[in-house]
């Protein structure tokens, strides 16, 4: 299936630079290897692009869950400085490019009257299945991680704000979340959310978990401590499942992307070393990061964000 995918991106593969590196083994715990295969837009075209640097995709497939959607999948992705802006970009295949949105961004840092901060960024679309609705996370400031609703999933209703500083005492930044469908019985929750808590000089990964993907509680120790992969900084956290039991994908301050299996009850804490090295040349320049998942054709794709701060992009990496 992953050769038969391959073989079908001809034409229509995002931008793939010639020589790729040669398949590599499989990565920890099973996961397959990903390969850089390009990018979903060409930045310097996009109609809204203030700052040159965009961060954080998420694609999610919404042709099974909505009509009348612009196409297949629907990438979402931000500036990160400046104002920043939740950004949609569209497509009929992984493999393919993406046609951006003509009205980004799609959520502007200032929102009568629910919000005005310096920027709003790091946007993480879930299909909420039970109210058939797409809750989108964002960050706006770095202390706060807010919640709009759509039923289409261009245009948000603004909800409520869902975690913030003062959820977790000692922390200066609450950011870069992402939330799951993920039951915990323990804890009555059907839901769990990962992200970016700054403490004392250093940023591990925290976690909160929700029966109704709205209202919260929160872990007040880190999930992930960095200093076990050798960071001082860890970001960008994804939930992942496979041999009956649940991982974290993260990248750290080094540019490279670390594994560590968490459990099904989020009461474990093994590393498992690196899940993804960057490519020394472009996009990637030595950093990968905020990594996001999808599937299309039986093939596994990842989303990422590529390059060092002030001039990333969005990437595509592809299962080999």
């Amino acid at each position: 299936m992953l050769r038969g995918g391959a073989a079908a991106l001809g034409a229509a593969a995002v931008s793939p630079l010639v020589g790729t590196a040669a398949p590599a083994l499989a990565g920890p715990a099973g996961f397959p290897t990903y390969q850089y295969i390009g990018t979903p837009f060409v930045k310097s075209e996009l109609i809204y692009n203030p700052t040159n640097e965009l961060i954080f995709p998420c694609v999610r497939g919404v042709y099974d869950k909505i009509s009348n959607y612009r196409a297949r999948y629907y990438l979402y992705y931000a500036p990160h400085d400046g104002e920043g802006g939740i950004c949609l970009a569209y497509g009929n295949s992984l493999a393919g490019q993406f046609t951006e949105y003509p009205a980004n961004p799609i959520v502007r840092n200032v929102w009568s009257p629910h919000h005005s901060v310096p920027h709003v960024s790091s946007p993480h679309v879930f299909w909420h299945a039970a109210s058939r609705r797409f809750h989108l996370y964002f960050h706006g400031n770095n202390a706060q991680t807010r919640l709009a609703v759509s039923t289409d999933g261009i245009t948000f209703t603004y909800d409520r704000l869902v975690l913030s500083t003062a959820d977790v005492p000692g922390l200066s930044e609450t950011s870069y979340a992402r939330v799951f469908d993920h039951t915990i019985a323990g804890r009555g929750s059907r839901y769990v959310m990962v992200y970016m808590g700054a403490m004392g000089g250093r940023r591990d990964i925290f976690w909160g978990w929700s029966a109704d993907a709205r209202n919260w509680q929160f872990a007040q120790t880190p999930l992930i401590n960095a200093e076990n992969d050798g960071e001082t900084d860890i970001s960008g956290p994804h939930v992942l499942k496979r041999n009956g039991t649940t991982y974290v994908v993260y990248h750290g301050g080094s540019g490279r992307m670390y594994l560590t299996e968490v459990g099904n009850d989020f009461d474990r804490e093994v590393h498992l070393g690196v899940f993804h090295t960057p490519r020394g040349n472009a996009p990637d320049n030595g950093r990968s990061a905020a990594p996001a998942f999808g599937t299309d054709g039986g093939v596994q794709y990842m989303f990422y964000e590529a390059g060092r701060r002030s001039a990333t992009t969005i990437a595509v990496a592809r299962a080999i």
